[in-house]
C-alpha cells in the first residue's frame, strides 16, 4: 500500500550492481531520470518528499548502437557518455556459430523438467542449429532449446528433432 515505505531497485542496488538490460529502449522522460539519479547520486522515492543517497553500480545491455541513436535524437547523449565507460561488444550469436552447441546445451540443462534427464545434441544435430543465423539471437536460441525439450523425450536430440522445431 501506498502508506508503506518501500524500497525501489535502484534504493535495493546500494552497494552492489543494478543491471540495466536494453537500455536503449528507455523513452527519453525515464532516460531523464536515470541520468539525474546517476550524477546526483540522490533519488525521490515515489511520492517521497527527500532525498535519499545511493552508491551503485551500473552495468546497461542493449542491441542497439547508441552513437547512432544519440545522432539520431532518440538516446540522450549525456546518459550515453555516462553510461559508456567500458564497451563490451558481444557478437551476435550468427557471428559466433562455435558458441551455439554449448549455449543451447546449457538452455536445455536450463528448462530440462525436475527428475528429467538432460538430453545431449547428437553431432549432426549440433551442426543443424549451427547452419542458423538466430535473428531473435540468445532469446531466440534459448526458446529453442525449450521447443527441443518438448520434442525429444528420450536423452538424446537428433536432426529430426531440430527440423521439427524449425519446421522444416
Amino acid at each position: 500500500g501506498a502508506n508503506k515505505i518501500k524500497k525501489g531497485l535502484l534504493e535495493m542496488a546500494e552497494g552492489g550492481t543494478v543491471f540495466l538490460d536494453e537500455v536503449g529502449e528507455l523513452p527519453l522522460s525515464m532516460q531523464v531520470k536515470l541520468l539525474r539519479v546517476l550524477q546526483e547520486r540522490t533519488l525521490l522515492r515515489v511520492g517521497g518528499t527527500q532525498e535519499i543517497a545511493v552508491d551503485f553500480r551500473v552495468l546497461a545491455a542493449t542491441n542497439k548502437d547508441l552513437k547512432r541513436e544519440v545522432e539520431a535524437g532518440t538516446f540522450r547523449s549525456d546518459l550515453f557518455y555516462r553510461l559508456d565507460v567500458l564497451t563490451i561488444n558481444v557478437p551476435s550469436l550468427a557471428e559466433r556459430k562455435e558458441d551455439i552447441p554449448l549455449l543451447a546445451q546449457h538452455f536445455l540443462a536450463k528448462h530440462v523438467r525436475l527428475g528429467r534427464m538432460v538430453p545431449r545434441l547428437s553431432p549432426e544435430a549440433e551442426r543443424r542449429l549451427t547452419f542458423y543465423d538466430y535473428p531473435g539471437n540468445i532469446r531466440e536460441l534459448e526458446n529453442i532449446a525449450q521447443r527441443l525439450l518438448i520434442t525429444c523425450e528420450g536423452d538424446l536430440i537428433e536432426p529430426q528433432h531440430v527440423a521439427l522445431v524449425f519446421g522444416d
